[in-house]
């Protein structure tokens, strides 16, 4: 087991809130392997760098001596978790929870360490309980308490529809825990209600409760926003190496602080060493490159990673962008043609002028020439834009 202080240190890294911090540290005094719970509803197993925020926490207990569980919830997810949702989420059939929690398994692996990780279905005993089970676990709540939640207390309010099963989610999520006998339970912040009921639930059956670590939501390429597919800010782990690198290329030098806390696995040490160069004149663009290829390597390979940072210099480096290049922001409303996009950056000086450029081939996004003069964009995007070969600007849209 790792030195206490630095274990601690880089449990808390990154980390929005631990309930409690106290139960945490009696627990890590004890000197044995914590039992770390993740439970992950396989309703999605498209994954983006978002996801991964709470896998790398996953990873840094693994590297730490604890037992790591990753508890694919079966079960519940053919109820759906309404966490967050101002809706009731339709249930999954059994067939699309267990194809999507094959895809899961093999994307988390490409984080967690396979021999480390064990992994576990919550129908094993979650189906046992039968209805008398069920009913004596929805008698340890009231109905009170679970619209203190609020996404029910909102739907309530506006009039909208609540189903009496979405009730029993909490319950079985902590449950879960109950069965696990889980010290740690790891989740993002709009899990808060879900995993305290862990701890009730613990109490009441005379288990010591589980300490509770939030996780924040990560900000996408506009550093605005929660990333996510809906606000096209993402980077899937699935991409292609180049569009990887070329995304994460594409951040703000503030934003590739937080991606380094929440993403990288550098030790907090070299991390603080790196801020250390760029105060003192280092480049942040060849810091960034070392993130994009460390994060490019975790889902590719280092080759890939090689490679992606070749094409990367061919594109730009050589095309001699300036490093002072200005950074704009444009509303782009319900979507903006790319003509309106150059000219009110001030690249070209009319959308006729934009028009012509881009049909002359002198116009290029992120290294590549724009084809289509009808081009539309939407808020959330940002990218490198260029006229001519002199005329740069990075432009995020709002």
């Amino acid at each position: 087991m790792a030195n206490l202080d630095q274990a601690l240190a880089e449990i808390k890294r990154g980390t929005d809130e631990i309930l409690l911090e106290s139960d945490l540290l009696e627990k890590l005094k004890e000197g044995r392997p914590l039992r770390i719970k993740l439970g992950a509803d396989p309703t999605a197993p498209d994954i983006h760098l978002g996801h991964t925020v709470i896998l790398n926490k996953m990873r840094a207990f693994q590297e730490l001596g604890h037992e790591v569980i990753f508890l694919i919830g079966d079960f519940t997810g053919m109820v759906g978790d309404p966490s967050g949702k101002n809706s009731t989420r339709p249930p999954l059939t059994r067939e699309q929870v267990l194809a999507n929690a094959e895809t899961y398994k093999e994307q988390v692996y490409k984080i967690l360490d396979p021999a480390k990780t064990r992994i576990e279905f919550n129908s094993s005993w979650l189906e046992e309980l039968g209805a008398a089970g069920m009913i004596r676990l929805a008698s340890q709540q009231t109905v009170a308490r679970m619209m203190e939640r609020d996404d029910f207390k909102k739907r309530y309010a506006s009039g909208q529809s609540i189903a009496i099963h979405e009730f029993m989610y909490p319950l079985l999520q902590g449950y879960d825990s109950v069965a696990l006998e889980a010290d740690v339970e790891l989740g993002g912040t709009d899990q808060k209600f879900n995993l305290l009921m862990g701890r009730e639930l613990q109490k009441a059956a005379g288990q010591k409760p589980q300490a509770v670590i939030m996780m924040p939501l990560l900000e996408g390429l506009d550093g605005v926003k929660k990333m996510s597919k809906s606000a096209n800010n993402y980077i899937g782990v699935s991409e292609p190496a180049g569009e990887m690198f070329g995304k994460i290329m594409s951040i703000s030098d503030d934003l590739m602080w937080r991606y380094f806390e929440l993403l990288s696995f550098r030790p907090l040490e070299e991390i603080a060493q790196l801020k250390s160069d760029v105060d003192n004149g280092t480049n942040p663009r060849d810091v960034k490159i070392a993130l994009a290829k460390e994060i490019i390597a975790r889902f590719h390979d280092e080759a890939a990673a090689e490679a992606a940072h070749q094409e990367f210099i061919n594109r730009f480096q050589k095309g001699a962008i300036p490093d002072d290049i200005q950074e704009i922001e444009i509303a782009a409303g319900d979507g903006i043609g790319i003509a309106n996009v150059l000219k009110d950056a001030g690249l070209v000086s009319s959308t006729s002028e934009a028009m012509r450029m881009i049909k002359q081939g002198a116009a290029k996004l992120d290294g590549d020439k724009i084809e289509d003069s009808r081009l539309v964009l939407n808020a959330g995007m940002t990218g490198v834009f260029q006229v001519g070969k002199r005329k740069f600007a990075k432009i995020t849209l709002v």
